[in-house]
C-alpha cells in the first residue's frame, strides 16, 4: 500500500492553487492514503468475463414521441400580451446602437 506524504499533498494543492495549513496537509495526507488503499482493494476484484460498458443500464429512449398536437389559436396566443397590433404581438422598436 502506497503512503500518501506532506509532500504529495503539498504538490496537489499547488496544482490545485489551493492554500492548506499543515494541519489540512496532514489530514488530507491521511485522507488521500485511505482513497489510495481502496483503490488498490477495487483493483483486485476479478472483472475479466465483464465487458467494458458505459453504462450499466440498458439504453431507451425517455423522450416522448413527436407526435403533432394542435396548437394555439392566435386569440388565445395573444390574450396575455400587454400590447398587440393587427394580430401580432407589438414590441418597442429598436433601431439606435446601444453604448
Amino acid at each position: 500500500m502506497t503512503q500518501t506524504t506532506p509532500e504529495h499533498v503539498r504538490h496537489i494543492a499547488k496544482l490545485a492553487r489551493l492554500a492548506l495549513t499543515d494541519e489540512e496537509v496532514a489530514r488530507y495526507a491521511a485522507d488521500l492514503s485511505a482513497i489510495l488503499a481502496y483503490a488498490e482493494q477495487l483493483q483486485e476484484v476479478e472483472t475479466d468475463h465483464i465487458p467494458p460498458t458505459a453504462s450499466v443500464l440498458p439504453l431507451r429512449n425517455v423522450l416522448r414521441e413527436d407526435i403533432p398536437r394542435p396548437g394555439l389559436d392566435q386569440e388565445d396566443a395573444l390574450a396575455n400580451a400587454p400590447l398587440r397590433q393587427d394580430g401580432y404581438f407589438q414590441v418597442p422598436a429598436v433601431l439606435e446602437e446601444q453604448a
